[in-house]
C-alpha cells in the first residue's frame, strides 16, 4: 500500500509524463528491432503481437473474475437460502 501511495504521489508531480517513460518505450522498441535481426517492419509485427498478447491475457482475466464474482454470487445465495429456509432436526418426533 505504501509503494502504490508513493507511485500516485511520484505521477502527481510529474509534468511531461511522455518524457519520464520515453526511456522505457525506447528500450522496448529496440528489444523488438533485435529481436527482428534489425528489420523495422519485422520488429512493428513483434510489437503488434507482444500487445495483442497483452490484451487477450487481459481479457482472459476479466473474464475468470467475472465467473468467480457470479460464483461467489451463487453460493452467497445458496448460504442465504439455507439460512432462511426450514431447519431440520433438534425436537424430532
Amino acid at each position: 500500500m505504501a509503494r502504490s501511495i508513493a507511485a500516485h504521489e511520484s505521477w502527481a508531480k510529474t509534468e511531461d509524463r511522455s518524457a519520464r517513460t520515453a526511456p522505457a518505450r525506447r528500450a522496448l522498441d529496440q528489444k523488438f528491432l533485435e529481436q527482428a535481426g534489425g528489420d523495422p517492419v519485422r520488429a512493428e509485427h513483434l510489437r503488434k503481437a507482444h500487445f495483442q498478447r497483452l490484451a487477450l491475457k487481459s481479457a482472459q482475466a476479466r473474464r475468470r473474475a467475472k465467473e468467480a464474482l457470479s460464483d461467489a454470487q451463487a453460493a452467497e445465495e445458496e448460504l442465504s437460502s439455507l439460512a432462511t429456509g426450514p431447519h431440520y432436526g433438534g425436537d424430532a418426533a
